[in-house]
């Protein structure tokens, strides 16, 4: 009878035992963050829309040169020159693009492009203000005249180019 009061009496954890749990939590939650890395899959998400981007354009422009018998659109700088921002300010390829061979022209995800915030598409190529895509393109000299598209911002030492 006296051990079933001794049982009866006790309610509750101990101190020791709930910072064991606590404990035991915390170093598990650590593993997970360092597993999961939240930082590196936004910068690998980001890149991914960067090669997407680059493509588009890139795909863009060889559809503008294909219904023009080759013709570069005007505005893209030649190699060995610096590759022109596309901007309105740099290389400035909106208008002859949007909206025929591309629907709006992509940015760049942590670019604000002016109208619509960080990473908005622009489709009207003349919104007050200008627009930056965060992204750039250069030709090569003649006689192959292949285009270059990048990315100027590169996270995770992962450069974002495309040339054809």
């Amino acid at each position: 009878m006296k051990l079933f009061k001794i049982f009866k009496n006790q309610k509750g954890f101990t101190l020791i035992e709930l910072l064991v749990v606590i404990g035991i939590l915390a170093v598990l939650l650590a593993i997970t963050l360092i597993a999961i890395n939240p930082a590196r899959q936004f910068a690998q998400a980001n890149n991914t829309k960067r090669k997407s981007d680059v493509n588009a354009i890139l795909n863009a422009v060889n559809q503008y040169m294909a219904d023009n018998k080759g013709l570069v659109p005007v505005g893209i700088p030649v190699a060995p020159a610096v590759a022109g921002s596309i901007s309105n300010t740099g290389a400035n390829i909106c208008a002859v693009l949007v909206p025929t061979y591309i629907a709006a022209l992509p940015t760049d995800p942590q670019v604000n492009s002016g109208v619509g915030g960080v990473g908005a598409a622009i489709s009207d190529c003349a919104q007050a203000g200008g627009y930056t895509t965060g992204y750039t393109i250069v030709q090569n000299a003649a006689p192959n005249n292949r285009i270059t598209v990048a990315a100027s911002t590169i996270q995770l030492s992962d450069p974002v180019s495309v040339t054809r």
